[in-house]
């Protein structure tokens, strides 16, 4: 991102224990922040280069982010290090996917509590949190984190969220039946965390290594446009994606961090 002219802002929303290759951005004139939790963190990013972060925090999931109450602490022991403390990172993770929009409204506002209540002690102008599924209502953030919206996912889709899927994995029939075809693209090509890929009109009954199987058949040689239901681990399984204009390939992009 910093190597395409979108390096005067850019959040790493993780911990790392080796940010060295993050400070070497910034020794080229990125502006790179990172998410700390913990002392090893904060010398990681110390001993890496890296001179802003914020303070991860434990919002309800549970991965990383120290606990609301230490944030304030840990702040501290950041900018004693010389570091520059921006804020505030919690994920409501454990939130974004909820079905019914009340329960993520309520489910939102308890984890924004927390944070808001870390922001106290810590300081700083960013309180970053969200995604895809709360950015409408997570009215405590002042840094939404949502990135699945852009080519969207049918677990998202679900969720009746005003944006239009844009991926797709393109598969072909290889084999077919009374009651069932075959398409070409199973678990090598799909991130499988969130359930099978949709098919429209079609219903997908479960996918193997390379095959999809789903009914009402098709006829062998039919294109299938399966919609993944996980976009981020999907992409990270292929080369590269081809853009579509209509039926009109219009380019490609490589996926750099596949295999990440």
């Amino acid at each position: 991102m910093a190597a395409a002219g979108l390096g005067a802002d850019l959040l790493l929303a993780n911990e790392v224990l080796d940010a060295r290759r993050l400070g070497a951005l910034v020794a080229d004139g990125a502006r790179v922040t990172l998410a700390v939790d913990s002392a090893e963190t904060i010398d990681a990013a110390v001993a890496g280069g890296v001179r802003e972060v914020v303070v991860d925090v434990n919002v309800g999931l549970p991965r990383c982010g120290c606990p609301p109450e230490q944030a304030g602490a840990l702040a501290e022991q950041a900018r004693n290090r010389g570091l520059a403390v921006r804020g505030v990172m919690g994920y409501e993770g454990h939130v974004v996917g909820r079905p019914d929009e009340a329960e993520r409204a309520r489910m939102c506002r308890e984890s924004m509590e927390f944070l808001v209540a870390a922001h106290e002690a810590v300081g700083g102008e960013l309180v970053t949190a969200g995604g895809t599924g709360t950015y409408l209502l997570n009215t405590w953030a002042s840094e939404i984190q949502a990135g699945s919206y852009a080519l969207m996912d049918s677990a998202y889709a679900k969720l009746g969220l005003p944006f239009e899927q844009a991926v797709f994995v393109l598969a072909s029939v290889v084999s077919a039946s009374p009651e069932w075809a075959v398409g070409d693209a199973g678990l090598k090509a799909f991130g499988m965390d969130h359930g099978n890929p949709d098919l429209p009109g079609s219903n997908v009954w479960f996918c193997s290594d390379e095959h999809v199987t789903f009914g009402p058949p098709r006829p062998v040689g039919d294109r299938l446009l399966l919609t993944p239901a996980h976009v981020d681990p999907t992409l990270a399984l292929h080369e590269r994606a081809w853009l579509l204009d209509g039926d009109e390939i219009t380019g490609s992009w490589d996926i750099d961090l596949r295999g990440w």
